[in-house]
């Protein structure tokens, strides 16, 4: 509910408390006073865990992902149309300004002419 409230996604905030997660083991490890083997037992289990997490959230990321994708077609389609409503418009307005400008040469001729 927090990523909805400050406008970040679920990604987002699962990426920061990984990364949270990995900078405050770290420091506990530097500054906790164990064994090696202790400290690799650590290493390992939260790895496990990391792992876990990661896998848990794989199908969620995967369907943001495709939901991100299926948006970014959707707007290169609507840019394509646009685009092509742009030409038409910019034809049209090509017509009556080509119409408007031989209309003019025609009035200048008859002026002329007179």
């Amino acid at each position: 509910m927090a990523a909805e409230d400050s406008g970040f996604s679920s990604g987002a905030v699962a990426f920061a408390f990984l990364a949270g997660a990995i900078i405050g083991a770290g420091a506990a490890l530097l500054l906790a006073p164990q064994t090696g083997a202790e400290t690799r037992k650590l290493l390992r289990d939260y790895a496990e865990k990391a792992e876990e997490e990661i896998r848990e959230r794989l199908p969620e990321a995967k369907a943001m992902l495709d939901s991100a994708i299926e948006k970014g077609k959707d707007f290169v389609e609507r840019g394509k149309e646009f685009v092509e409503k742009g030409k038409e418009f910019v034809d049209d307005k090509k017509s009556v300004l080509s119409s408007a400008m031989d209309a003019g040469r025609d009035a200048m001729k008859k002026h002329r002419a007179s």
